[in-house]
């Protein structure tokens, strides 16, 4: 016989030969006596010999049928072990986390010593990558992304949305009397590849901007090129709080704009490691929300 049997008879033939009964068998394999007794029979007629003679309220295994049950608890015993070796060495291996920029410099190095001392944390490698790294060919657990929360073959869970404010070095803003989201039209732009002023402007309620001084793909070679005097950039509002701290960069106009991107935490479906990655998912998760639900607080006005 080239071709094994389905793997729940044999499962239903064990567990029968090992109780004498169908019942007691059904009740351990949590399913109907029916579905036992059909699973035997299905069985008996792949293999053409009867596996089980009835006595009384027992149903006793035939010799054949007994060596056969044997073998089958041989194997699942093989199969247990090999799966507890293999979730065993998912539980020993590093989970590895892949973050960077704002994430990996503002965001996440306050929350480290709480994380690393929760179970979430346990055995945790953190790499900072300023790029999307391919989870599988990089032995990647967890990315840090930014984007619409959505990429092929991939699970996400939302992290912090995000949203943009126009900066520029203090010289530029003395420079340049702006006063109102209608003076950005006569004066330098800084235009970001992914984040594009138009949403800013029509949310501003004016059309288009003004062609751009230069166009970067990178949020902090932006921030920078703003710091040097170069024009006004749109700045992602987590990422340019240093620069504002520090004097480098200023807010010309106080209006920030929510976009459709947003940071996501991303893992592989079939990653063996699925428990620990739902559990540092759920950790991170919580802090965003726990910080969001403080700024909002922040915002609002006491009455008295």
């Amino acid at each position: 016989m080239s071709r094994l049997p389905p793997f729940f008879a044999l499962r239903a033939l064990e567990a029968a030969a090992r109780h004498s009964s169908y019942s007691r068998a059904a009740e351990e394999l949590a399913v109907t006596h029916g579905a036992v007794s059909q699973q035997i029979r299905r069985l008996e007629a792949e293999l053409g010999a009867r596996l089980f003679e009835r006595r009384g309220n027992r149903m006793e295994p035939k010799p054949a049928a007994l060596k056969l049950a044997g073998e089958v608890a041989r194997a699942l015993e093989l199969l247990r072990n090999g799966v507890a070796e293999f979730t065993g060495a998912a539980e020993c291996e590093p989970l590895v986390l892949s973050v960077g920029g704002y994430v990996a410099r503002r965001w996440l190095p306050p929350r480290l010593p709480r994380l690393l001392a929760d179970p979430a944390g346990a055995n945790l490698e953190i790499r900072v990558e300023n790029r999307h790294v391919d989870l599988a060919a990089e032995n990647v657990d967890v990315g840090v992304r930014s984007g619409v929360g959505h990429w092929p073959d991939l699970r996400c869970r939302h992290l912090f949305g995000e949203s943009v404010v126009p900066v520029c070095s203090p010289t530029f803003a003395r420079l340049h009397a702006i006063r109102s989201p209608r003076d950005l039209l006569s004066v330098p732009l800084l235009h970001s590849t992914n984040r594009p002023w138009d949403l800013w402007f029509a949310k501003s309620g004016l059309k288009g901007p003004p062609p751009a001084v230069g166009k970067f793909d990178d949020p902090l070679m932006i921030l920078e090129a703003a710091a040097q005097g170069l024009g006004v950039a749109l700045a992602i509002d987590g990422l340019v709080g240093e620069h504002l701290e520090s004097g480098r960069l200023v807010k010309p106009l106080e209006r920030s704009v929510v976009t459709s991107f947003g940071m996501y935490l991303v893992w592989r479906p079939d990653n063996r490691k699925l428990p620990r990655i739902h559990a540092l998912c759920d950790w991170l998760v919580a802090e965003a929300k726990s910080e969001a639900k403080a700024k909002q607080a922040a915002a609002e006005p006491l009455l008295y």
